[in-house]
């Protein structure tokens, strides 16, 4: 089912969906990029149609949605313990392929990567519903197609194409339909755009010897990587946290616990009790981060953490490229199969 509406009758109907919920979506911050004069695409809540960016991608992806970057998980005295209030309403996101497939590997790690699922974040994941941006045209560093996200068919309420002066929604829920029909929309069958290239490509090692581990591909990033972490916190696949007990008392006895997002490009990461300290030279994180990106996440749960978006190569200070990391990292493996190393 499908839709096609203008743009006033589509912004009706999104101030519509909003009486109830909150719509999350990627918003141009004119004049608030990271130097001087210079934009910036971020997520924030909105109210309407004009105010939603829907042809650039996002400079930061939408997961603070889904993982806070500081979180207060519990308040604590000596006596009780009180969860952390939310927001009940349902908050509806706006995101691209790349990021609903993203979506699915946080679900991967916080649901379905033990025993028990992560209750603080199934609380928020079950208020989410998503609608699908259509991609019309790849950015310049997006690796999206050689990593199997540029396109998907499900898990979104409805898609949105600009397409002139109108609209075009494939629409998957019955109620989104009925608000649609009821501002004015006319029904007709909607393919959501998305890319089929990229102008950036990746090669993408089927399986890896131990022997890389030891290789000299990683010695360069040990001086060009200065472990700011930009690429994490980017990136709309890391989950890394760290936990913080904020205490209001000398006793130490009432407070809060948060938890906080980390990076395993930053110092002070692996630091553990005693004194020991693992990875510690930048191309050994780069080595962690690139692959659990493209190995052993998938050796795990069967398909590449990574989604190809491409946001660590717009934001690393350094020109680090991870789709140039990943190639060269395809590079290193061939020859060393190719040597007979295991």
């Amino acid at each position: 089912m499908g839709y096609i509406l203008t743009k006033e009758a589509f912004d009706k109907a999104l101030k519509k969906l909003a009486e109830e919920r909150r719509i999350y979506a990627p918003v141009l911050k004119v004049g608030e990029g990271r130097f001087t004069d210079t934009d910036v695409v971020r997520y924030d809540f909105v109210t309407g149609l004009s105010e939603i960016e829907l042809s650039k991608k996002s400079d930061y992806a939408f997961k603070e949605i889904l993982t806070p970057l500081s979180e207060t998980l519990f308040f604590f005295t000596e006596d009780e313990v009180k969860t952390a209030d939310r927001d009940p309403r349902e908050v509806i996101v706006f995101l691209k392929s790349c990021d609903m497939h993203a979506v699915r590997r946080l679900d991967q790690i916080y649901l379905g990567n033990g025993i028990e699922e992560d209750s603080f974040y199934k609380e928020i994941r079950d208020r989410i519903k998503f609608v699908l941006i259509g991609c019309q045209k790849s950015g310049e560093d997006c690796f999206c197609v050689d990593m199997g996200t540029n396109r998907t068919t499900e898990g979104y309420l409805f898609s949105v194409d600009v397409v002139g002066d109108e609209i075009r929604c494939d629409v998957k829920c019955e109620e989104c339909a009925k608000i649609f029909a009821e501002c004015g929309g006319r029904e007709e069958a909607v393919e959501p755009a998305y890319v089929t290239e990229n102008a950036t490509r990746v090669t993408i090692p089927e399986n890896i010897p131990n022997s890389i581990y030891k290789s000299p591909v990683w010695d360069e990033y040990s001086v060009r990587c200065i472990g700011c972490g930009r690429c994490n916190f980017v990136c709309p696949t890391c989950t890394c946290y760290t936990m913080q007990d904020v205490y209001y008392t000398d006793n130490g006895k009432v407070g809060e616990r948060r938890r906080v997002g980390a990076s395993c490009m930053v110092d002070g990461y692996t630091n553990v009790a005693g004194g020991g300290q693992y990875r510690k030279t930048k191309g050994e994180r780069m080595r962690f981060k690139v692959l659990h990106k493209i190995f052993d996440f998938r050796k795990r749960f069967g398909y590449d953490m990574c989604v190809g978006c491409g946001r660590c190569d717009m934001v690393c200070p350094e020109y680090i490229s991870f789709s140039a990391c990943i190639n060269k990292v395809a590079k290193a493996v061939e020859e060393e199969v190719s040597n007979g190393s295991n």
